[in-house]
């Protein structure tokens, strides 16, 4: 990886698919640069979430300084936009003080738009939203997309299917602007004032996936299903729709045993984590991890 001297004030990105180790390589950088990290996990964002996004801990927490974690309700409304802001704003002050800081997490999408940058994307009408809502608990995410490939094909290639909350998001900008959502995403690559550094970590597939399942099973050993119990009034909220809670959601409306929803979290995990990595292949930096630990 790069070294730690830094001529001019840079944005380190160490990423990776999920459960490859992030968290303790970020904070090891961290503590040995006196570097502040941003999170770029947007699942990380919600407070509630904390068993099912592999949370950090408070002692993690208190190893290095963080931000962007916890700092949402479920409740809120928060989008990418948004956080390209929030950060671009962060960095100023963070730079005055630290020559480098860390972005992670695995979110490439966030990631994306802090580096290159997206258009601004207008608040959801709540009409059209309910629209949207309506039409993906009546006839599922299928409806959602055959109606993005009708307004939006370019978007409607790119997203993955099964996506619903991405899906709907593109629904209402397509909507309620007349314009495709991909019209909004940036073309250009913007400029920034700072240095960016991208990395992603790999470890070979086998022991990624094995990786991935010994976490599945920790997190319901640490009462995933009591915190996704927890969560059920609020589950129409878009911040629940991802893995770990959709399949206990699933179990728990007598769609399948818990075995089967713990199976299909390892399952749904392993495909998001190959998705990730072709992501990060386009741009980033490969730093393969040999071990297994």
């Amino acid at each position: 990886m790069s070294s730690a001297t830094f001529s001019s004030p840079t944005l380190y990105i160490l990423t990776g698919p999920t459960a490859v180790g992030k968290t303790a390589y970020t904070i090891e950088l961290a503590q040995r640069w006196n570097a502040p990290i941003i999170s770029a996990d947007s699942r990380q964002f919600y407070r509630e979430m904390r068993i099912g996004t592999a949370f950090p801990t408070e002692e993690e927490l208190a190893a290095a300084q963080h931000f962007f974690v916890g700092m949402l309700s479920i409740h809120d409304y928060y989008n990418i936009y948004m956080f390209e802001q929030d950060v671009l704003k962060l960095l100023q002050e963070l730079f005055q003080k630290h020559p480098v800081v860390i972005m992670t997490g695995g979110s490439p999408q966030y990631l994306d738009a802090v580096c290159h940058g997206v258009d601004e994307m207008p608040d959801p009408d709540p009409s059209i939203r309910q629209y949207v809502i309506n039409l993906f608990n009546h006839n599922g995410v299928e409806a959602l997309h055959a109606q993005l490939q009708l307004l939006d094909p370019e978007y409607a290639s790119k997203v993955n299917p099964n996506d619903s909350k991405r899906i709907m998001r593109a629904l209402e900008v397509s909507l309620q602007t007349g314009k495709p959502y991909s019209g909004h995403l940036q073309k250009r690559q913007v400029v920034r004032d700072f240095n960016i550094e991208k990395y992603y970590l790999n470890r070979p597939r086998e022991v990624l996936f094995d990786r991935i399942n010994r976490r599945v099973d920790k997190m319901m050993a640490d009462g995933l299903l009591e915190e996704v119990r927890g969560l059920l009034p609020c589950r129409h909220l878009n911040a629940l729709n991802t893995v770990g809670y959709k399949e206990l959601f699933d179990y728990f409306d007598g769609k399948c045993s818990l075995e089967q929803a713990v199976t299909d979290i390892k399952t749904h995990t392993r495909r998001y984590a190959k998705r990730q990595i072709t992501w990060f292949k386009r741009e980033y930096e490969e730093v393969m991890i040999s071990s297994e630990s």
